[in-house]
């Protein structure tokens, strides 16, 4: 059989636009963690709630019916999230460097940090904040820890009141914000 030019010409188009195609779907199972209830859920942090209709509907990133800051930072702001909450957990863990951050699921994940004087540990957290409102279990921590051993990343155990520490800190500066912008008005 050979090939007209014009066939030529629309073969490879013709395969790039299958295999482009083809690429769109995935085997890799869905890294978000259990329980964790984000975009679509209906639950807290699920921002189509708010697009789908309510009292902020039409806000978009912060532009919209205007600025009705009822809840702690949340209506309005444009985010699906507490804004206090997103922005404490932000400052926290700015010394990690940021792999990811979603502001609309809200979730924020570090890359590996290895803290200064230490060459044979190295950390990521993920944060969740969970909420539209500036509460206590409005967010989750996760810290992953691994150390080195004969040239090798092993996972190793995070103690509970690290996780803990974390969590109070993002906690405490999310209420400083609020009560610094409060105090502003």
């Amino acid at each position: 059989m050979r090939l007209t030019s014009i066939t030529a010409r629309l073969l490879p188009a013709a395969l790039f636009a299958g295999l482009s195609v083809a690429g769109c779907s995935s085997d890799k199972p869905n890294p978000t963690a259990p329980g964790y209830e984000g975009l679509g859920s209906g639950g807290p942090g699920d921002p189509s709630t708010t697009r789908m209709g309510g009292e902020d509907s039409g806000v978009i990133f912060g532009v919209g019916k205007g600025s009705k800051d009822q809840g702690g930072g949340s209506a309005g702001s444009g985010i699906g999230v507490n804004a206090f909450l997103w922005r404490g957990a932000l400052d926290t863990i700015s010394f990690m460097p940021l792999a990811s951050a979603d502001p609309f699921g809200g979730v924020i994940i570090t890359d590996w940090y290895t803290p200064p004087g230490t060459s044979g540990e190295r950390f990521k957290a993920t944060i969740y904040i969970l909420s539209r409102d500036l509460r206590s279990d409005g967010v989750r921590v996760n810290i992953f820890r691994q150390v080195l051993q004969n040239g090798q990343w092993v996972d190793a155990t995070v103690s509970e009141t690290t996780v803990a520490d974390i969590e109070n800190k993002v906690l405490a500066r999310a209420r400083r914000m609020r009560e610094q912008m409060q105090a502003s008005s």
